[in-house]
């Protein structure tokens, strides 16, 4: 294939980088397991071995879940909730407004009520605050609870837990959140992060906190089965059942689709499909999916409903949609998240215009995109600091001023590692509290710091990010000529789905095409036909493109030559299979 310039801005303002790989690893996979070189590359760049293939390709739940008792205080969380559920004891569980949160505290309570416990489940809305509350653990007081379970939560919760405590209530963690040296007073805490966690099996790590919870069901099981406690009267559950739920979690919380994960997504896909969780089912109904969903159905399409009632709605429909038992129960509350999710979109872009209106209204100082609103809703910030940060490409920062406190959501670039720059401002005393990862970040401060707290980020990302011209990079994972863009093709490059995060769509670079037959669809759409001069033609189409570079570059190119960067998609329409290109970006060759 003709090389690209790697250093040479496309007509999207990006720069194309070619990924490189072992060619002798690439060789040796392609001839063991009769793979096309393009799959085998693919592979290779998704870390894998020649022994690590089958495992990629066709994931199993039983070959890749350990012993859960490997991770650490398994053995005597599950003791403890089997007791619990031998004599019946009230047990209360404690989740997260967000659809990892949902599905966690879900899958437990589903699990729960098939072994004779109806636990109480609160679920605390934003201004409650994330993770347990006193609020919550006097709630399970006046109820008589024995045992608090918590789920995508509880890791760093020292004084809500040493409150329990004064009152007697045990509780169990079960969570994925980065955990400290120091951890809480509990009676047990499940948490492949926990520092001190000798776990070998490093893709335990990676699990969204409903696969932590399905981990743990398992060793419940086992723990209940040891017991006698199941006989032909009170059969064993099937916990494959709530896959569904675990791959839902897994997806929307963007964890790494590796190792267990990717056969938590797989097999909970396949589950999906049959339709038997009723919550899942209406959520399906009411989106209008007619096919079989799909990972891009779960993060782009169910998980924002699940989350608009945690923005704006009522925290607790997640978990109450998930467990229900009816269908006109389901339909119900699938209709009233519908109606958050048109509120949810409705205040976000209100947020989004004002803070662009602010950005480009103003002469910026930093290279960066920093600003506050007055009772901006807290739900919608975190949403509106990506879309600024895809806007402009640089570390956004966007603050809700409310009457006590300013509440701010954080999205940055590859080059500012946020999770440090809120550290070092927590240290500074500039805002109150804070936390996050490279990418993403959430923090509060006072009023009257917004200021100094600009000209500290300001001065912090400037100095990380120098003098450079911040491109943004597209990372192409193979090149192809337009003869092999076809549906043979597309139909091996199933072998690497589940996609999401950490095996993201393959990205490939098809060299020397034009566009033909260009035109607009839908809401600013191009369809096309792409043609080379080796033969072959191939439906495409770019989304949201025709008032930008792109868009005008494909209506108006009269048989000039593009290299085109996408994703090779199968398509079934009528009964027909067929291939489409999804034109990310392009460039003239």
């Amino acid at each position: 294939m003709e090389n690209i310039e790697e250093n040479q801005k496309s007509i999207g303002g990006n720069i194309w980088k070619i990924a490189s790989v072992n060619e002798r690893l690439v060789e040796n996979i392609s001839q063991r397991y009769n793979l096309p070189y393009l799959v085998a590359k693919l592979l290779v760049l998704r870390e894998n071995t020649p022994e690590s293939v089958p495992d990629f390709i066709e994931p199993k739940i039983q070959r890749l879940l350990p012993n859960p008792s490997c991770l650490k205080d398994m053995d005597k969380a599950a003791e403890r909730i089997a007791e619990a559920v031998i004599n019946h004891e009230k047990i209360a569980i404690i989740g997260d407004y967000d659809v990892d949160g949902a599905t966690s505290s879900s899958v437990l309570r589903l699990y729960l009520e098939s072994v004779g416990i109806n636990p109480e489940v609160h679920i605390p809305d934003r201004e409650e605050g994330y993770g347990p509350s006193k609020q919550a653990i006097d709630e399970f007081a006046v109820l008589g609870v024995d045992l608090v379970i918590t789920t995508d939560c509880g890791t760093t919760a020292f004084d809500v837990f040493d409150y329990a405590k004064e009152k007697n209530m045990p509780v169990i963690v079960l969570d994925h959140h980065e955990a400290e040296v120091r951890l809480p007073d509990v009676y047990a805490l499940v948490n492949p992060k926990r520092l001190d966690d000798n776990s070998e099996v490093e893709y335990l790590r990676y699990m969204a906190a409903v696969g932590v919870v399905f981990v743990t069901i398992v060793a419940i099981n086992r723990a209940l089965r040891n017991k006698n406690f199941f006989s032909s009267e009170n059969p064993e559950p099937n916990l494959m059942q709530w896959l569904d739920l675990v791959a839902l979690g897994t997806v929307c919380d963007v964890v790494p689709l590796k190792g267990l994960n990717r056969a938590f997504v797989r097999q909970g896909l396949k589950v999906m499909s049959r339709r038997e969780n009723q919550g899942i089912r209406a959520l399906v109904d009411k989106a209008g999916i007619t096919e079989a969903p799909t990972t891009y159905h779960l993060g782009y399409v169910l998980g924002p409903r699940i989350n608009a009632c945690g923005r704006v709605g009522d925290s607790s429909f997640g978990n109450k949609l998930l467990c229900s038992k009816t269908p006109a129960q389901a339909d119900q509350i699938a209709d009233k998240l519908g109606e958050f999710n048109a509120q949810r979109k409705e205040i976000e872009n209100y947020v989004l215009l004002k803070a662009i209106e602010i950005l480009e209204g103003t002469p910026q100082s930093y290279p960066i995109a920093f600003v506050a609103g007055k009772d901006w809703h807290q739900g919608v910030i975190g949403i509106v600091a990506g879309k600024l940060k895809e806007r402009y490409n640089l570390p956004a920062f966007v603050m809700s001023i409310e009457a006590d406190e300013v509440k701010g959501s954080a999205r940055s670039i590859p080059q500012v590692d946020l999770g440090a720059l809120i550290i070092a401002a927590k240290e500074k005393g500039i805002i109150t509290k804070g936390g996050g990862h490279n990418m993403a970040a959430g923090f509060s401060l006072e009023e009257n710091k917004i200021e100094e707290f600009r000209k500290f980020v300001g001065e912090y990302v400037s100095e990380k990010i120098g003098e450079e011209d911040i491109t943004p990079i597209i990372n192409i994972d193979g090149e192809l000529d337009l003869n092999g863009a076809n549906l043979d093709l597309a139909e091996k490059l199933e072998l690497l789905e589940p996609f999401g995060a950490g095996n993201a769509e393959p990205k490939l670079l098809l060299h020397h095409v034009k566009f033909n037959k260009a035109s607009i669809i839908g809401s600013g759409h191009i369809r096309c036909f792409l043609s080379s001069s080796v033969g072959g033609s191939l439906k495409a189409i770019a989304f949201r493109v025709a008032d930008n570079d792109i868009g005008q570059a494909m209506l108006n190119a009269k048989g000039e030559v593009f290299d085109v960067v996408g994703v090779l998609k199968k398509e079934t329409w009528q009964g027909r299979t067929s291939v489409q290109f999804m034109i990310e970006d392009i460039k003239r060759c």
